[in-house]
């Protein structure tokens, strides 16, 4: 089984350079209606903010049939392409990796190019074939191939840039739709990785970043929140949570219409 075509083709063509794709990652199927009703094109989970929702840590600590079952829950209420964060694919193969991902209804898939429980990054021709497999496996799935070296990189700034844009042409040439450069921040390394890898870039966006706006400008064609929203609302919570049990009345909450 590979991704529906009619799915992955339309969040295929929403990567465009300069009006970028912008996916706040749901965790949930509360969260991925949210995310639709507000008029987002795409839902877009993300690892770290499904893992918490699951009682996991990130790093492919949750089992991955509990991860694949909640995409399947989040496909199965929206009526949107969905993209599945899966880590670096549980270590499943990647024929079965891209079959188990169809089956959960995700028309895209962001793989990351280090080891999840150690950080270490994986070497690029090892990465490379990986990628090339799972694009075999499933010709229409959109590749979001992850290059963690500002993450993991152990070099200079200009050391680990200079290695980003290797692994990501390596990565498009392996049949990757987008790069993801994680953790790149600066606008001139963002304009740099935008021009030399060659391909849809895709920046994970913090508080501090430049704006979306900004980063259309700089010609990125994905933008991403990872877990920040997942953080946020868990931060409103514990806000609501904490005024309750002071016994005042919590502000802002909406208020239940069922006891």
């Amino acid at each position: 089984m590979t991704a529906a075509p009619d799915a992955a083709a339309r969040l295929r063509a929403l990567h465009v350079p300069g009006r970028p794709l912008v996916l706040p990652n749901a965790w949930d199927a509360a969260s991925a209606r949210a995310v639709v009703a507000a008029g987002f094109p795409v839902v877009a989970t993300g690892s770290a903010a499904v893992a918490r929702s699951l009682g996991y840590d990130d790093g492919e600590d949750t089992p991955v049939a509990e991860m694949l079952a909640a995409v399947a829950r989040i496909s199965r209420v929206v009526a949107v392409p969905v993209t599945a964060d899966m880590e670096r694919g549980y270590r499943l193969p990647p024929a079965e990796l891209a079959e188990r991902v169809a089956e959960a209804g995700a028309a895209g898939v962001n793989l990351e190019d280090s080891d999840p429980r150690t950080g270490a990054l994986i070497d690029p021709a090892e990465q490379e074939d990986f990628l090339a497999a799972v694009r075999a496996a499933a010709p229409d799935l959109v590749i979001n191939a992850r290059a963690d070296t500002f993450l993991h990189g152990s070099g200079s700034p200009e050391q680990c840039l200079a290695e980003a844009v290797e692994r990501g042409r390596r990565y498009l040439r392996a049949g990757a739709d987008c790069v993801y450069p994680i953790l790149a921040a600066d606008p001139a390394v963002i304009s740099t990785l935008v021009t030399e890898i060659g391909g849809p870039v895709n920046v994970y966006l913090r508080p501090g970043m430049p704006s979306i706006a900004d980063l259309a400008a700089l010609g990125v064609a994905r933008v991403s929140f990872g877990g920040g929203l997942h953080t946020a609302t868990q931060t409103y919570l514990s806000g609501l949570l904490a005024d309750i049990a002071a016994g005042r009345s919590p502000d802002g909450w909406g208020g239940p219409r069922e006891g």
